[in-house]
């Protein structure tokens, strides 16, 4: 039996205030998280996600948990934004990220691998870098600066990237003099 149209407005009606709402609280979060109030942030982030559940809200979550210092919550948060949407590759990337700061590079590899091949992610510039930080922590100096270098292909002016290449140009050329 098909539902009366009215039902279906009043459902798609329903769904689109719960987005609305989502998103309002997910902009709530992020303004806390910014300012470094990351126990508002956390409770903001949960209520847009009560409200409508989305890869993006699981991850900045997860984001949060991180700067709190909580890197297994971070990587659940974003274990579940995978679950929820597999093309968003922000989750993936910042899983390697927080791998690398438990010191579990290998682990970390599959994640970033996945970031760069998900379809719905722009900063590839930063999964270039974490593989470079996974080399270099791993004593594969070269393969670190190809990777470095692979970031400011993307993005030129990306510190983080200069700092490292500078930084194991200067570790070489002392190895090698």
């Amino acid at each position: 039996m098909k539902a009366p149209s009215s039902i279906l407005d009043f459902e798609a009606s329903l769904l689109k205030k719960k987005k609305r709402i989502a998103f309002l609280l997910f902009k709530e979060a992020y303004q806390a998280q910014y300012k470094k109030n990351y126990v508002i942030a956390v409770e903001k982030y949960k209520q847009s996600i009560a409200s409508f559940s989305t890869a993006e809200a699981h991850t900045f979550l997860g984001w949060t948990y991180s700067l709190m210092g909580n890197l297994e919550l971070a990587i659940k948060e974003c274990q579940t934004a995978i679950v929820i949407d597999p093309d968003f590759g922000n989750a993936y990337n910042d899983i390697g990220a927080y791998c690398i700061a438990k010191g579990n590079y290998q682990e970390a590899v599959p994640y970033l691998n996945h970031a760069l091949e998900a379809k719905r992610y722009r900063a590839k510039h930063y999964v270039y870098f974490n593989l470079g930080c996974v080399s270099e922590k791993t004593g594969d100096n070269l393969g670190a600066l190809r990777y470095y270098k692979m970031a400011l292909a993307i993005k030129p002016n990306y510190k983080a990237a200069l700092f490292a290449v500078d930084s194991l140009k200067d570790k070489l050329n002392k190895a090698y003099l």
